[in-house]
């Protein structure tokens, strides 16, 4: 190798150990090291871009009607492309769920942030809650989507384990806080509270794709009381 006839040139330089070790081959080493990272960043970043450009298309024909050459056909990018960065559609679909759900385990940080008192908190936290049903809803049924998925797929699970437990510790911050400014603690544990919580915001979401407006409303007449039961009483 070219380092090697130089070997040398650099032993004279100061830059050969004597542990029989040289700096140069600790340099190329190291550069190719920093290469590789690259590139691997790089595959990863286009997975991202891609995932995500893709979401819409994902959401709107969801798991069980799709195939990387359908969502293909259906988004600006090449069969070819997807398959490059995607083993299969299950390795897209998780991805981009993954991506999106990264952003809405924070959704309600800026509620919990700015609440001061628990109505405060209460009443941002319901109308937020419902307000994205109408703003993503395809995007929510393909999360349920995937996580039914898993109950008959294992290669799923642990992803679907993964971002469950996000959103369990998303609403868990929520749920805290109200009891931390109601001067009180929960009376629930955080796997349960999240069931309950999860539980409505599926129920409204199928009550929203199905064209039912007064069901949906019902329901977010009555969330409001559900946080007065997941607290203890002073």
């Amino acid at each position: 190798m070219v380092h090697d006839r130089l070997l040398p040139e650099y032993r004279s330089r100061g830059l050969h150990r004597a542990d029989g070790t040289n700096r140069v081959t600790e340099v190329v080493e190291k550069k190719r090291e920093r290469i590789a990272r690259r590139q691997v960043d790089k595959f990863d970043a286009r997975r991202t871009e891609l995932a995500i450009a893709t979401l819409h298309t994902l959401a709107d024909l969801g798991y069980a009607r799709t195939s990387l050459r359908e969502i293909a056909q259906n988004s600006e990018f090449s069969h070819g492309v997807l398959h490059y960065y995607f083993a299969d559609k299950r390795d897209l679909v998780t991805e981009a769920v993954r991506q999106y759900e990264a952003v809405c385990v924070t959704r309600y940080d800026e509620v919990v942030a700015r609440a001061e008192t628990p109505a405060q908190l209460r009443d941002e936290f319901t109308t937020m809650f419902f307000a994205t049903l109408d703003a993503d809803a395809p995007l929510h049924r393909l999360w349920y989507d995937l996580r039914n998925q898993s109950l008959f797929d294992e290669t799923f699970r642990s992803d679907v384990l993964e971002i469950d437990e996000r959103r369990e510790a998303m609403i868990w911050r929520v749920v805290s806080r109200y009891a931390e400014l109601a001067d009180t603690a929960p009376s629930l544990s955080s796997a349960a509270a999240y069931v309950l919580m999860d539980g409505i915001f599926q129920r409204a979401l199928l009550y929203t794709l199905s064209g039912m407006p007064d069901a949906v409303a019902q329901l977010a007449e009555e969330l409001p009381g559900l946080f007065d039961r997941i607290v203890a009483q002073r």
